[in-house]
């Protein structure tokens, strides 16, 4: 830790607001250690981070309550800073620049690597670049999501402040710094005199784990250096390197080094809609999410989070499946709203917990099986005992193939035989064939060949809508859903299927706004059990990309995937939905947005081979 200048002088002044109390969603960029992550606005402002893991409660919360929510910023006291922000290529590492007429700042913001949980920590360093600045720096954390201050001490050993949860269910966190700041109710808040030259770092750890009292040039080249050498293993070599590489960069911080799983986003409690209720908490492992990350994952070469992510579903989950769990497999999520924060812009109820972790959902068990067989593929170990564990799913999957669920979005409007669930039913006794048929597994393949074939038939003549000349939602229903635009991703049907070419006509006319596309609309008999609109799904749009490049539309599905990368923000990060205004809605960043382009930008390559 070091400081080129004098201890900086010292100032009572509070951080300044947002001009409308919030920022954009948009305006953030991401670092994280493989254990939690922490946003950081386009401003220098830590406005939201959970402390030790991804599912913890939060410590910073301000982009769900500008008042109460808790921030770690700096700011330039120029009426005219102007910002930039970006990452250092190839690394999580985050750069924030504040422009103005005194001159150049920077600050630097990463997260080392961390075995362990508490072994946490933040580096922040403000570099004078050129001229002379007054910077603030307020640091306001609210332990137990916003619900209770911190009690700020000088540490007894004189490196830093203790910063203590009064309750003492969050652990103690520790700033070192050589900055003199004011201790008050709140937190510590300081005047910083930065001048041409001038490094002054920040480091927040926990009182706990490893000593971060070093140099902060060890600490950067170690972490830039561990994500250089992970970027380095990416093996795409297409045409749009720098928009996948960012990509997968994104879903590796959403990824638990310490259990192998992934949460489906960073955040709990971002709307769908301002205003709206759709506000959910994503911090958790669906099956879903998880299965399409490691097909990307493993697309990419990176065999070993594919390899930690199956030894997770080998121990947590193979029992008994449900459609999500936490990092640690834990199987009760249950929801509550947390009434004290006044959410994003007004956006409440604010939601921990998830409600839908016990919804049934008969999807996930081709999503998992078809990874399985993506994971022999690769070359990954198919032991007896895991394809035992295997088959009862199988089982499981020919017993109820014709149960109603809540499909794929997880709609509270009550059970239906949807689509997806139905050829997903399919999916996974092929796939989990092809696994006995390549390994030479012992399995009852006869039986297994004609329920999948039954399967195939029902949905073929069952789900087709004759007047819509579609496939449609759910069995009976009267409307389209995007989610058969997986339909021939997951090779349930060829891609030059006329019924199926007919569905994707029928998504593009009710279904898109230019290169937008909305998973379904309640103009169209679409209900889910929730009130208000919703933007058009990341995911749902990137998979109109890949059926693009599939039914040889190449020069379509090129324009459209680049004009797709246009809604995502300056840093390339994006959220689960593009808005009606174009805005960016929902956690931030999201899992499925980024493994999803991965996907549709291997497919473009690959036609255009």
């Amino acid at each position: 830790m070091t400081a080129s200048t004098p201890a900086s002088t010292v100032s009572q002044e509070y951080d300044f607001a947002y001009p409308d109390r919030y920022l954009p969603i948009a305006e953030y960029g991401i670092i994280g250690n493989l254990h939690t992550t922490a946003l950081v606005s386009v401003t220098g402002s830590i406005d939201f981070m959970c402390l030790p893991r991804f599912d913890s409660p939060s410590v910073f919360g301000r982009i769900l309550d500008a008042d109460v929510g808790g921030f770690f910023s700096f700011s330039c006291v120029a009426d005219d800073t102007k910002h930039k922000q970006l990452y250092l290529p190839g690394t999580n590492i985050l750069l924030t620049r504040f422009l103005s007429g005194d001159g150049i700042a920077e600050l630097t913001d990463f997260m080392p690597i961390a075995k362990e949980e508490r072994d946490f920590a933040i580096f922040r360093r403000l570099k004078g670049v050129y001229g002379h600045h007054q910077v603030r720096v307020s640091l306001r954390p609210r332990f137990g999501y916003g619900k209770r201050g911190a009690a700020v001490e000088k540490n007894p050993d004189g490196r830093g402040y203790l910063i203590r949860d009064p309750e003492g269910e969050q652990p103690t966190m520790l700033l070192l710094t050589d900055a003199e700041l004011t201790i008050s109710d709140d937190g510590l808040s300081g005047l910083i005199e930065l001048h041409q030259g001038d490094d002054i770092d920040f480091v927040l750890t926990l009182n706990e784990g490893v000593d971060y009292a070093l140099d902060y040039m060890e600490a950067f080249t170690a972490c830039r250096s561990y994500w250089t050498t992970w970027s380095t293993k990416c093996q795409y070599t297409g045409f749009w390197k720098e928009a996948v590489l960012r990509s997968v960069l994104t879903l590796k911080l959403l990824t638990s080094a310490h259990f192998g799983s992934t949460v489906a986003a960073a955040t709990f409690g971002l709307p769908e809609q301002i205003g709206g209720e759709r506000n959910w908490d994503y911090r958790y492992t669906w099956i879903r999410d998880s299965a399409f990350t490691m097909y990307a994952f493993l697309r990419l070469g990176y065999t070993e989070e594919a390899e930690h992510f199956m030894d997770w579903i080998r121990d947590k989950c193979m029992d008994h499946l449900q459609l999500m769990y936490g990092i640690n497999g834990e199987k009760k999520l249950t929801e509550k709203s947390l009434d004290h924060l006044e959410g994003y812009r007004g956006s409440s109820p604010v939601r921990i917990g998830n409600g839908a972790y016990d919804q049934k959902q008969m999807d996930i068990y081709g999503e998992l099986i078809d990874t399985i067989y993506l994971y022999n593929k690769a070359g990954g170990s198919i032991t007896h005992e895991f394809w035992m564990s295997i088959t009862k799913l199988v089982d499981f999957v020919i017993a109820h193939w014709k149960d109603e669920d809540h499909g794929i979005w997880e709609v509270r409007s009550g059970k239906q035989r949807f689509l997806h669930s139905a050829v997903c039913c399919w999916v996974a006794i092929d796939r989990a064939m092809k696994i006995a048929e390549d390994r030479s597994l012992p399995c009852p393949m006869g039986e297994w060949r004609k329920v999948r074939d039954e399967i195939y038939l029902d949905i073929y003549e069952n789900f087709w809508n004759e007047e819509l000349q579609a496939y449609v939602q759910f069995k009976g229903s009267d409307t389209v859903d995007a989610s058969a635009l997986l339909m021939p991703l997951l090779r349930f049907v060829s891609s030059q299927e006329p019924r199926w070419l007919k569905t994707f006509a029928a998504i593009e006319e009710k279904l898109s706004a230019d290169v937008l596309i909305f998973r379904y609309k309640a103009e169209h008999g679409a209900t889910d059990g929730l009130e208000g609109e919703e933007g058009a799904f990341v995911i749902c749009s990137f998979w109109y990309v890949e059926c693009l490049a599939r039914i040889g539309q190449i020069d379509k599905a090129t324009v459209v995937f680049e004009k797709m990368l246009g809604y995502a923000n300056h840093l390339g990060l994006m959220s689960e939905e593009i808005g009606l205004h174009g805005e960016q809605l929902g956690n931030f960043p999201q899992a499925f947005s980024h493994l999803s382009l991965i996907s549709a930008a291997f497919q473009i390559d690959k036609k255009n081979q």
